[in-house]
């Protein structure tokens, strides 16, 4: 029975209410900070993967993802109000699924968060030597950005490592700031493409039918992971409860508006033949469009500080995160430690180093097959979190109030297995070592020095 011990929300709260980290955040940088973690290497790249699946639907193929990731972006913004703390779905399936359940969803965090940065600096590298080609006909040499060893994705870790040892507030302006500017180089890019929009070029609208679109929307899903970064700020926003949940629901909002439009301009401008099989699809529609090479330089700059936002704060969520199981006792007190700036720096350092490696060291491929995974298990743990809250906690005070329960988190729940199911088979051989990992570790160390356990 231990494994299921949950604990309780009022302890939680007070944890909360007494944190040493400084809550410096208001409305605006969590939205930053959810937006920038969600919108990056996706709409650059996945245009040429989902056009040929839908055809021009593919604009609706991204309203159908947005529309699966709702489902649980609404049972996080209820949680996010009820539980204001650090550590996101691990300590909302704390509260309500029980210990065990608690550490596999953590767990499943620190690959999620992890190895997605490790990714993202990976493909920040590649953005980075066709910038410096496009701009100063430069390039890295090839030994030191993949061939051997991917200097400039272990140097844009390192970066962001710095950026956060600099403190919350200094960090939430550096998010804010490259926010913008992606949501400005994205808009850009949608106010050149629709000068050259051609009605020919959205026809056939859909060739493959529902079947294409909802093929599509499972390729582009993931581009919307991300949402769930601003629930990982609970103990360093100004006011949680009202904050968070509106967060969440905003930068999902924003996302799917400016995904939308990208997608509708590009297909309209160029048609689904141009965008077919291109890696850097958003790049190719300018260079049909016009004939100067400055504004695919500029999307280019943009791709850059787009993804580079991206490390920054998925690194802050995986650091968070750790703040949260370290407290309860779960992993070394050692990542929970506040330094003089008010930032677990401990914490910081060891994360930066340990991500850095792998990404100066593993192929992009290898990297990206591991972070679905454990995106869509921490999903679908929060829906039923907030499923079994809403019985073992009714009175309890809440921010937001996840509409039509259970329905909405039954159906989010669907999504991620639905989802889930559908991923590779090495994928779930990866996911099964990791979690053969984890449960050593939870029961080699965290089992045994559990706050919970040494209150009992």
């Amino acid at each position: 029975m231990s494994l299921l011990r949950t604990k309780p929300v009022d302890r939680i709260a007070d944890e909360s209410a007494h944190t040493p980290l400084r809550r410096t955040l208001g409305l605006v940088p969590l939205v930053a900070l959810s937006v920038g973690a969600t919108l990056g290497t996706g709409i650059f790249v996945v245009l040429g993967q989902a056009t040929p699946v839908a055809g021009p639907a593919v604009a609706v193929s991204f309203a159908v993802a947005a529309l699966a990731a709702l489902f649980s972006a609404l049972s996080y913004a209820e949680l996010a109000g009820a539980v204001p703390v650090s550590g996101s779905a691990y300590s909302y399936t704390y509260a309500t699924l029980g210990e065990l359940v608690a550490w596999v969803c953590g767990w499943c965090l620190l690959l999620e968060y992890g190895v997605s940065v490790a990714a993202v600096a990976v493909g920040w590298s590649g953005y980075l030597n066709a910038f410096l080609d496009a701009t100063l006909g430069v390039s890295l040499p090839a030994a030191l950005s993949g061939d051997v060893v991917n200097l400039p994705a272990a140097v844009v870790v390192l970066l962001a490592m710095g950026v956060l040892l600099g403190g919350v507030r200094e960090s939430a302006a550096v998010t804010t700031v490259t926010t913008v500017l992606k949501v400005a180089v994205l808009l850009f890019f949608v106010a050149v493409a629709v000068v050259g929009f051609q009605t020919r070029h959205m026809t056939p609208f859909a060739p493959a039918g529902i079947a294409g679109i909802t093929g599509a929307a499972s390729l582009v899903f993931f581009s919307f992971i991300g949402f769930d970064a601003a629930s990982t700020a609970g103990e360093e926003a100004k006011n949680p409860q009202r904050d968070l949940p509106r967060a969440i629901v905003i930068s999902l909002a924003i996302v799917t508006v400016v995904y939308v439009l990208v997608a509708l301009t590009a297909v309209g401008a160029v048609g689904v033949d141009v965008l077919t099989g291109s890696d850097a699809s958003l790049a190719t529609v300018l260079q049909q469009l016009t004939e100067a090479s400055w504004p695919a330089t500029v999307l280019s700059a943009g791709a850059v500080i787009a993804i580079a936002s991206v490390v920054l704060t998925v690194l802050y969520g995986q650091t968070r995160v750790l703040v949260a199981m370290a407290r309860d006792g779960l992993v070394p007190r050692v990542f929970a430690r506040v330094g003089p700036r008010r930032v677990p720096t401990a914490n910081t350092l060891i994360v930066g180093i340990v991500v850095a490696v792998p990404a100066a060291l593993v192929p992009l491929g290898q990297l990206a097959e591991a972070t679905s995974i454990g995106t869509l298990v921490a999903f679908g743990l929060v829906n039923v979190g907030v499923v079994v809250l809403r019985r073992t906690r009714p009175d309890l005070p809440r921010g937001f109030r996840t509409p039509w329960v259970p329905v909405v988190p039954l159906l989010g729940l669907g999504m991620c297995v639905l989802l889930v199911a559908g991923l590779a088979p090495a994928t779930w051989v990866a996911f099964g070592l990791w979690s053969v990992v984890g449960l050593v570790v939870y029961f080699a160390y965290g089992r045994r020095h559990s706050e919970l356990a040494q209150g009992e």
